[in-house]
């Protein structure tokens, strides 16, 4: 029987990650996209709603949920954006750092576990042959169209 196609190992992995990372983080009382707001702020605090909904690729009230839900849990802040007053920058709450701990944790633990056959060697061939898949589609998408 032929491998199958790169494209769905991809798709799937990707499906299956986020199902494991979701049930093991439940106990948790977020979810896998939550954990992905609260990722990308840790990394690029003060974004403001557009551009975190532009790097999330998600759409903006999509995105406006997930704050609101973070907000009330007490995990984001909206502060007010000094160049623009009709918009508004995000920024982590002090309250946030252990549960982004916990979650990076969670999400080592399942790696660590999905990547649990490969040695030291592979695992970094793996981390190389990665990072040039994602280069050569990053080119692809940034490319102009026609």
């Amino acid at each position: 029987m032929p491998s199958p196609p790169v494209g769905f190992l991809f798709s799937d992995i990707a499906r299956l990650a986020r199902q494991a990372f979701n049930r093991r983080a439940s106990c948790l009382g977020l979810s896998l996209a939550q954990w992905r707001v609260l990722a990308v702020l840790s990394r690029r605090e003060g974004l403001s709603q557009a551009r975190l909904a532009e790097s999330l690729e998600i759409q903006p009230m999509t995105l406006v949920r997930q704050i609101d839900r973070l907000e009330a849990m007490g995990l984001v802040a909206r502060r007010p954006n000094p160049d623009d007053r009709r918009a508004v920058r995000l920024a982590l709450t002090p309250a946030a750092a252990p549960l982004l701990a916990r979650m990076r944790a969670i999400s080592d633990e399942l790696w660590d576990a999905a990547l649990a056959g490969f040695s030291a060697e592979a695992r970094a061939a793996l981390a190389d042959d990665l990072v040039r898949i994602k280069a050569a589609l990053w080119a692809e998408a940034s490319a102009p169209e026609g």
